[in-house]
């Protein structure tokens, strides 16, 4: 009897830790965006040649790309969760391990990810609105 309420209370820690790291994950996905939005606001704001404008696309790109490395890394923690809760009363093989990238195989790749509806999305749209002020940059005379 007192075994089975020491698996059941290792069943629940280890469940909650496995959702600190799915909220952590989901924190950095939120921080990044508005980290993005930061920076390429600051680099369409620098004063240069009007070619200069092009440079806002780097942190986009680095951000966007880290963006979907965190949401790849969160859905493989959500396949550990779901692992964890099916069959966790049944064995003990890999108690506690938080290694999720024996998983990596059930989840979609960071590009796809990249991709997906809600990174694309507001991603694309970013890169879009820069590419706008890029060609109204570029063709006023003199800019």
């Amino acid at each position: 009897m007192s075994e089975k309420i020491e698996i059941e209370k290792f069943f629940v820690e280890e469940l909650k830790i496995i959702q600190d790291i799915i909220k952590r994950m989901a924190l950095n996905s939120f921080l990044i965006k508005g980290w993005a939005i930061t920076l390429v606001v600051a680099t369409l704001l620098l004063k240069g040649n009007k070619y200069q404008v092009l440079i806002a696309f780097i942190p986009l790109l680095v951000f966007w790309f880290l963006d979907a490395y965190f949401l790849w890394q969160e859905k493989m923690y959500r396949e550990l969760y779901k692992w964890v809760v099916e069959n966790r009363l049944k064995t003990d093989e890999y108690l506690f391990n938080m290694n999720a990238y024996r998983f990596k195989d059930k989840v979609q790749s960071k590009f796809r990810i990249m991709f997906s509806i809600t990174l694309g999305w507001f991603y694309c749209s970013i890169a879009i609105l820069v590419i706008i002020y890029a060609l109204i940059l570029l063709t006023i005379p003199g800019g």
